[in-house]
């Protein structure tokens, strides 16, 4: 089997000043074991994405798994962001609140990009 292109979407909220990149690290340790590890990634190469507006976060994260590793993907996603809590490169801690999640397409300017996380 070979890889597939994915794309899942999430809103969270988070307090002002709050670091964006949390939640992002959160997935790649729920998905990896640890935030740094020699590629690939074990089960699901993969890229998030952060969107402040206000407190509002939106991510959008690009992954490649093998099509049986899909749902497991997407719950592991879900998972670690319903789980509220994540620390940022520098050791702190962030909260946020899960508002929702949901499987998206990969849109055409994200092909070439999703393409390269299934080759890894």
């Amino acid at each position: 089997m070979s890889r597939e292109r994915f794309a899942h979407d999430a809103v969270l909220s988070m307090g002002a000043g709050a670091d964006e990149r949390a939640p992002g690290g959160a997935i790649t340790v729920a998905l990896c074991g640890s935030w740094e590890h020699e590629p690939p990634c074990p089960l699901a190469p993969h890229h998030t994405r952060a969107q402040r507006a206000g407190d509002e976060v939106r991510l959008r994260v690009l992954f490649a798994a093998e099509p049986d590793d899909e749902q497991r993907v997407r719950a592991t996603i879900d998972d670690a962001l319903a789980a509220g809590t994540g620390t940022t490169p520098e050791g702190g801690t962030v909260s946020w609140r899960l508002v929702g999640t949901w499987p998206s397409e990969v849109r055409p300017e994200e092909l070439e990009h999703a393409g390269r996380l299934a080759q890894s």
